[in-house]
Parts: structure tokens; C-alpha cells; sequence
């Protein structure tokens, strides 16, 4: 699909493998999800424009390569999305983050906001949404919609699991925002789960139900 990247390294299949049995603790869970970030950050960032900065080893001067630009935001959707992001900021430990609270109505399937807090300057930085599952795609259109309206302009966004219906909802609304997921799944059912997914998220990182 145009602008969906499916990664498929066998470190990232095992793993996700691992996340979707239902035997699986929370603490196991949680830690398979921070592991998967940190697999799918490499490759979301993997073409981040570089500049060099002259610095002393302990042999010789060098022209290190460093990350150009301004600091990346990471934008969990609340809540499941944290966990990726604090994957993600292991390796990227001084991203900014954007929190955008969403709910989906159980009835409606649409999101419905109740909090959100960005960084002044998102025009300026790379914004990258988080968010276990891309299921119907409106929590993932809404939270864009929302970063949108406050000036952000580079927008990518990454999931664990994505089904083809919010596929298509998220690229018809945002063409120009492109899609890192380690799968996608079947479909959704009639209550708009990915099938055959990994049930909900949120519950299984926190232990909730």
C-alpha cells in the first residue's frame, strides 16, 4: 500500500508474536511493547537528515555525524500510546511530547477528546503518533486533525497492528502522513476490533479490563 511501511524483520514478527497470546502477563506485555518501539523507532527514523560537528576522540579530531534540526516530538495517543513513545524515547531521550487524549465511543466507534498539550513550535519538528492499534483510523485522523490545526506539518505515525479499513481512513484523510505498523491484520469485527489482533491494548499493558 502507498505510504504504509509493513516492517517485517524477523525480530519484530517474533516479538509481536509473542505480544498477541493471551497468556501473556501485563509486565511480560509491557515490556514486549517498549521492546517493539524501540524496533519500529529505528525504522521510522532511519532517514533523519544528518550534519557533522567537529569533536576530539581520544586519538584524533573527527567530523561526527549528528541528527540535524530541531528535536522530534513524540505524540502518544492517551493512554495505550505512552508506552510506545517511552519505547521510542529510550533511543531518542530528548524528543518532546505532545499528549493527545482520546477515547472511542463504544456506540459511535468516533473519537472524542478530552485532553491535549503540545509543544509550542510542532511547525518546526517532526511529530511522530503513537498508538498500539489503527482500527477504524479515527482516533489516528482525530489526533491528527488536532496536531494539524496546531501548525504541525511533518506528521508520521506508528502502530503494532493496523487493519485495512483504518488503513484507508487514515491515508483518504492525511495522504501525506505515512504509516509504519509491524502487521496488518485481517479486519475488524463488528466491534471494531483488529482481527486477529491482540485484543485491547490499553487493558493488557496496564491490567485493566
Amino acid at each position: 500500500m502507498d505510504g504504509v511501511h509493513w516492517v517485517r524483520h524477523p525480530l519484530v514478527q517474533h516479538k509481536l508474536s509473542l505480544l498477541r497470546d493471551r497468556k501473556r502477563a501485563s509486565g511480560e506485555f509491557r515490556r514486549l511493547v517498549r521492546e517493539l518501539s524501540m524496533l519500529l523507532a529505528y525504522e521510522v527514523t532511519r532517514d533523519l537528515p544528518l550534519t557533522t560537528e567537529r569533536i576530539e576522540t581520544p586519538l584524533e579530531p573527527f567530523d561526527a555525524p549528528k541528527i540535524e534540526g530541531k528535536k522530534l516530538v513524540l505524540a502518544p495517543i492517551l493512554r495505550a500510546g505512552i508506552a510506545l513513545a517511552e519505547g521510542m524515547q529510550e533511543l531518542i531521550p530528548s524528543a518532546r511530547f505532545a499528549h493527545i487524549g482520546l477515547y472511542r465511543d463504544h456506540d459511535t466507534l468516533e473519537a472524542v477528546e478530552y485532553f491535549f498539550k503540545a509543544p509550542k513550535d510542532l511547525p518546526d519538528r517532526l511529530v511522530i503518533v503513537t498508538d498500539p492499534m489503527l482500527a477504524t483510523g479515527n482516533s489516528a485522523v482525530a489526533a491528527i486533525d488536532r496536531l494539524r490545526a496546531r501548525g504541525a506539518r511533518d506528521i508520521r505515525y506508528v502502530c503494532l497492528l493496523a487493519a485495512p479499513e483504518g488503513i484507508r481512513h487514515l491515508r483518504e484523510a492525511h495522504p501525506d502522513v505515512p504509516i509504519w505498523t509491524a502487521a496488518i491484520d485481517r479486519g475488524l469485527n463488528e466491534k471494531g476490533y483488529i482481527m486477529p489482533g491482540l485484543g485491547d491494548a490499553g487493558d493488557r499493558i496496564y491490567g485493566t479490563s
